[in-house]
């Protein structure tokens, strides 16, 4: 929807992943779009130099988010949160629903 704006689809991807979640990482975002991750790195990789996002290592991991300080920030999470507003119900409901921790022994779907 965006490609127009942003380039690559996989660009509007990662702005809206980490838009609904607040921060996430290569392999993760390509496995929720099924993409490839190596161009999910590329474009998040070129979204750091630009200085729309930010990442710090955790471990062997490097989790990216939006760069606080970017200046048109507020501009953008406005314009990603109109473009979520056009996605599938179902796709909108999965990325914003973010389940981190493994679910109890025994406890009932």
């Amino acid at each position: 929807m965006l490609e127009p704006l942003l380039g690559p689809a996989n660009s509007e991807r990662v702005l809206v992943y980490i838009l609904a979640r607040d921060q996430g990482y290569t392999r993760e975002i390509a496995r929720f779009f099924g993409s490839d991750p190596d161009s999910i790195q590329k474009q998040l990789a070129r979204l750091e130099v630009g200085g729309v996002l930010v990442s710090r290592q955790v471990g062997r991991t490097v989790l990216y988010e939006f760069n606080p300080r970017y200046p048109f920030l507020r501009e953008l999470r406005a314009l990603l949160k109109k473009a979520l507003a056009y996605y599938p119900e179902s796709q909108r409901e999965e990325l914003v629903t973010n389940r981190r921790r493994p679910r109890r022994r025994g406890k009932p779907l």
